[in-house]
């Protein structure tokens, strides 16, 4: 997939222990601190690499990102699908996986500060408009069959942008998780053509489901695959081991 505004980099065999120790430190970074305050010195000094080699092979700290995005998105669709089961209407998929998105980012100050960059970010956000714009086809085609793929990739940049926005608004006494879900899931799926009741169907069937349960297992899940692909520990306290995971917070 070709990315306009994107400068190629060359990486040489040389130069992949460098990469992979930058991803290491990055990723451990981000979860345990945040996005935002981890700096690129931070990085290459705990990377022991030089600015020039980071330059060389991220350009810059959203060249990373958007390697933790596309892992991190690689298979959202596929756990959806479990949770909604083979046998309900692929819009409810859509339903679990944009749910279980949200509701992590309530779970998790830092995950919410890694999403909202993800969505903002040029290289980072096109990877997520694209690789969700398959799925939209796939999943809203029927409803508007005179679409193409890449009317449902411009799409796509308008519905995330929804999310995006009710991401960055944590939840509070008036703004609900659960009315958060079911304005956000309202609005998109009417914007796919999706019927009424069709779209009830979904919003309830999402309030049947304990989706902060849910999402932690997703969360613990997460942290772990992420510290087993990029080859590093979190603290005894991650998720799934009895304790709050870096960056947790509370939900309304």
């Amino acid at each position: 997939m070709h990315r306009k505004d994107v400068i190629p980099t060359t990486i040489t065999s040389a130069s992949l222990p460098a990469k992979k120790r930058i991803l290491t430190v990055c990723v451990k970074l981000f979860l345990e601190q945040g996005y935002k305050k981890t700096t690129v010195s931070e990085i290459v000094h705990k990377a022991s690499v030089s600015n020039s080699i980071f330059q060389n092979i991220f350009r810059a700290k959203d060249g990373v990102l958007t390697e933790l995005v596309e892992f991190m998105f690689s298979n959202q669709f596929a756990m959806a699908r479990t949770t909604a089961g083979a046998q309900l209407p692929p819009v409810y998929v859509y339903a679990v996986e944009t749910a279980i998105q949200m509701t992590l980012t309530e779970l998790n100050e830092t995950l919410r500060e890694i999403y909202i960059e993800a969505y903002t970010q040029k290289e980072a956000s096109d990877y997520i408009f694209q690789e969700t714009a398959k799925e939209l086809y796939q999943i809203f085609g029927p409803y508007q069959p005179e679409l193409t793929a890449r009317d449902f990739y411009a799409m796509e940049i308008g519905s995330a942008g929804i999310m995006r926005s009710y991401m960055a608004h944590p939840c509070d006494g008036e703004l609900t998780l659960e009315k958060k879900l079911r304005m956000f899931l309202t609005m998109s799926l009417r914007a796919y053509r999706v019927p009424e009741a069709e779209v009830e169907g979904a919003i309830r069937f999402i309030e049947g489901l304990n989706i902060r349960a849910i999402a932690e297992r997703v969360m613990g899940e997460l942290f772990r695959t992420l510290a087993m692909h990029f080859e590093f520990s979190l603290p005894d306290t991650a998720p799934g081991q009895g304790g709050d995971s870096p960056g947790q917070a509370g939900t309304t």
